[in-house]
């Protein structure tokens, strides 16, 4: 059987362009997705390519959502090789202001129960098929702004990115791809966090420098690296970045 990989979020943007970028790896292409016409349109269109896609219902507000992903990769596929936790929110102005002192606890649990909580979840619910793979990869999108390096360094490259919850949220993600990255240590298994780039995606605004069709190439590398490839660790493409 080939590699089957499961890509969150991956109707559109970040997501949509990894998918197509292993898809032309001839890996089984599962897209999570909330909205689940929007996950059957997106694997049409990958289909249309040539890759073997299907959609599934994933929504990281539900707390079922991470079994029934389960059971239809247990039952179907019997493993999975590549994790992407892909799927993320933002809730804040990303650029030119500081929400620390005015954030609400509402944008708080949202903004971790998405790109935290769920993931943990999804990503413990899946282990035990991971581990059936012969080299199981779990990639975690993150963000140069959960670096607490950079954004306390002089003349911080990310000193106005001083969205709070999100920033956070990234950093607790960080923590634990190292946390699991050590728990896995003695596994095939490699775990990492992947700053894709600043794109030009709904949720990287107007701002964003990276076009879109560009944005894969981090999780990518991540998701197919060979055995004696890095593992928790943060990067940009093959760059690696502080914590």
């Amino acid at each position: 059987m080939s590699k089957v990989a499961l890509i969150t979020g991956a109707n559109r943007g970040i997501g949509f362009e990894t998918a197509k970028a292993l898809g032309a790896l001839n890996i089984q292409l599962i897209i999570g997705c909330r909205d689940i016409s929007k996950g059957e349109a997106a694997a049409k269109e990958l289909q249309a390519l040539g890759f073997t896609a299907e959609a599934i219902a994933y929504n990281a507000n539900d707390a079922n959502s991470a079994d029934a992903v389960y059971q239809h990769i247990e039952k179907k596929y019997g493993k999975l090789d590549i994790l992407i936790n892909n799927a993320g929110m933002i809730a804040e102005d990303l650029i030119g202001s500081n929400s620390s002192s005015t954030v609400s606890q509402p944008v708080l649990q949202n903004t971790f129960q998405v790109n935290l909580f769920s993931v943990i979840a999804l990503t413990q619910k899946l282990l035990p098929l991971i581990k059936s793979s012969v080299a199981g990869r779990i990639v975690n999108l993150s963000s140069v702004v959960g670096s607490l390096t950079l954004h306390n360094m002089e003349n911080s490259p990310i000193d106005p990115a001083k969205a709070f919850a999100y920033n956070a949220s990234k950093t607790a993600l960080n923590a634990y791809t190292i946390h699991l990255a050590h728990a896995l240590k003695d596994t095939k298994i490699k775990v990492n966090s992947a700053h894709p780039g600043w794109a030009k995606t709904e949720l990287g605004g107007p701002y964003a420098q990276m076009e879109i069709a560009d944005s894969y190439k981090t999780s990518l590398r991540l998701a197919t690296l060979d055995n004696d490839g890095p593992t928790g660790g943060f990067f940009h493409e093959s760059e690696s970045l502080p914590w």
